[in-house]
C-alpha cells in the first residue's frame, strides 16, 4: 500500500521535504502554533454552532415565552435560535469556548508578534512574513467583532449601532460605505445574513488563506534560530524533526491547550457579568458603559477621551468619532507594518537577537505598549469617574498627561535598566578574563 501511494504521490518526497524539516527547540516559538490551535478550534466549534444557529433578524415567536394569541410574544430569529441553543445540552459550553477561544488566539497572535519585534525576527528576508502577521491580527480582530454581533441581543445591537456610526463617519463615503456594509441602514433587515457572511465565509477564507502564505513562507525562510544554535552549528537549522518530535510535542501542546480553554470556559460567561438573556432582545433601551473586547479597548479610549468637533472639508465632515476610531488606529497600525522598513541592515538574520543588545528598539517597543495600556484605561473613564478615582472635571486633563507620560517614561526608564544590565554584564566579563588570567599566572 505505502509503495502504491507513493508511486502516485511521491510521499517519500514530501516526508523528505517537509514532516523531516527541523525546527528549532524554544518555549516562545509555540506562540504561533497556539494561534493556529485557536483558529483550528474556532473553525470547529463554529461549523457546529452554525448548525443551530438562524442568521436572520425576521421576528419569530418566542417558544419559551409565547405570550397570547392576541399579543405574541416575537423575537429576533437570530437572537431566539441564541436562546434555544444555550437550553440544549453543552450548547452554552459550546459558546463559550468559542468566545474565549476567539480571545485566546488574538492574544496568542499579540505575544507572537511582540517576541518577533523585540528578538528582531522582521528583519530581511522576513518583513514579507511580519506584513501577512499584520493582516492576520487585524482580520482577526475584525472575525471576532462580527461575532460578537451574530447572537443580536440588546448588548450586541448596541455594538453594531457603534461600529455603524464609526463607518459613517468616514469623510464623503461614509455613508454610503456604512450601508454597502451593513446591508442598508441601521437598523435593517438585512444586517445579520450580511454580518453572518462575514463571519463564516468571507473573513474565515481570508485569515485561512494569510495563515497558508505564512506557513509557506516560514517553511522556505525556516525559523529564526535561538542563540543557542549558533553556538551548536554556525548558519545550520538546529531543530528536532517535525513528524517524529515536533509533532507529538505539538499534540500534547494542543490537548492541555483545549483542556485548559475547556475548564476556563466551564466556570466564566461569554459576558462575565451577565448571561444574554439578561440583556434581552435589541431595543432603543441603551447599555451603559458597554465596551468592546480588550484588543479594541485602546480604541474605545481615543474615543473616551478626544474631546468633541467636526471640521467641513469639500463637503466631508472630519469628526471627532473618525479621528478616534480610524484615523488614531491607521497611523497606530501604519507604523506596526512599517517596523520592517526601520531595519538598514542588508545582510540576513538569521537568529533571533537578544532585546537587551537593542535598546532603542526595546524602549521604543515597551513605550508603544504603555501607550496602548494608558489609551486602554480611557476607555474606563466612566468607571473611574464614578469609583471617585477621577472627576468629571480633570479625567480628560489627566488622561491626556497619562497618555504623553507614561510611554515617555517607560522608554528612559527601559533604556536606564538596559544600560545597567550591560554595565553589570561587562563586569561580570572582567572578573572572568581577570580571574582566567590569575589562574593562568
Amino acid at each position: 500500500m505505502n509503495q502504491w501511494l507513493d508511486e502516485r504521490l511521491h510521499i517519500s518526497r514530501l516526508n523528505d521535504k517537509f514532516l523531516r524539516k527541523a525546527f528549532p527547540v524554544h518555549h516562545s516559538f509555540f506562540l504561533g502554533e497556539i494561534t493556529l490551535f485557536s483558529l483550528i478550534i474556532l473553525i470547529i466549534t463554529g461549523i457546529v454552532l452554525a448548525l443551530s444557529y438562524e442568521p436572520s433578524n425576521s421576528l419569530v415567536v418566542n417558544s419559551f415565552d409565547p405570550g397570547t394569541a392576541d399579543k405574541p410574544n416575537m423575537l429576533p430569529a437570530a437572537y431566539h435560535s441564541v436562546l434555544k441553543l444555550n437550553a440544549m445540552p453543552f450548547g452554552d459550553m459550546l459558546r463559550r469556548v468559542h468566545h474565549w477561544m476567539a480571545n485566546i488566539m488574538v492574544a496568542a497572535a499579540v505575544i507572537h508578534m511582540m517576541r518577533i519585534y523585540f528578538t528582531g525576527a522582521f528583519k530581511k528576508p522576513r518583513e514579507i512574513n511580519w506584513w501577512i502577521g499584520m493582516l492576520l491580527l487585524i482580520f482577526a480582530a475584525l472575525t471576532a467583532v462580527t461575532g460578537y454581533i451574530l447572537p443580536y441581543d440588546n448588548y450586541s445591537y448596541n455594538t453594531v449601532k457603534v461600529v455603524y456610526g464609526i463607518a459613517a463617519s468616514i469623510p464623503w463615503i461614509g455613508t454610503w460605505l456604512a450601508q454597502a456594509a451593513f446591508a442598508g441602514n441601521f437598523p435593517g433587515d438585512g444586517i445579520i445574513p450580511r454580518i453572518y457572511g462575514y463571519h463564516i465565509m468571507l473573513l474565515p477564507g481570508i485569515l485561512l488563506a494569510l495563515t497558508g502564505a505564512h506557513m509557506l513562507i516560514m517553511i522556505k525562510q525556516k525559523h529564526t534560530q535561538p542563540q543557542y544554535a549558533k553556538r551548536i552549528a554556525y548558519k545550520k537549522i538546529v531543530g528536532v524533526p517535525l513528524l517524529t518530535q515536533q509533532t507529538p510535542i505539538m499534540l500534547m501542546l494542543t490537548l492541555l491547550f483545549a483542556g485548559i480553554v475547556l475548564l476556563f470556559a466551564a466556570f466564566i460567561p461569554v459576558h462575565p457579568s451577565h448571561p444574554s438573556e439578561f440583556f434581552g432582545p435589541p431595543s432603543t433601551t441603551p447599555i451603559n458603559n458597554i465596551k468592546p473586547d480588550w484588543y479594541l479597548l485602546w480604541i474605545f479610549g481615543a474615543l473616551a477621551i478626544i474631546p468633541s468637533f467636526e471640521f467641513n472639508i469639500f463637503g466631508g465632515i472630519i469628526g471627532s468619532e473618525f479621528t478616534g476610531a480610524i484615523l488614531l488606529p491607521t497611523v497606530v497600525l501604519g507604523a506596526m507594518f512599517a517596523v520592517p522598513m526601520l531595519d538598514r541592515s542588508k545582510d540576513n538574520n538569521y537568529y533571533a537577537e537578544n532585546p537587551t543588545n537593542h535598546p532603542v528598539r526595546l524602549a521604543i517597543g515597551t513605550a508603544f505598549m504603555a501607550l496602548l495600556i494608558v489609551m486602554s484605561v480611557a476607555g474606563y473613564k466612566p468607571d473611574l469617574i464614578s469609583a471617585n478615582v477621577l472627576t468629571t472635571a480633570n479625567a480628560n486633563t489627566v488622561l491626556w498627561i497619562l497618555i504623553f507620560v507614561v510611554p515617555a517614561v517607560t522608554y528612559f526608564a527601559t533604556i536606564g535598566i538596559v544600560r545597567g544590565i550591560r554595565a553589570l554584564r561587562e563586569a561580570d566579563e572582567r572578573d572572568s578574563l581577570a580571574h582566567s588570567a590569575a589562574a593562568d599566572d
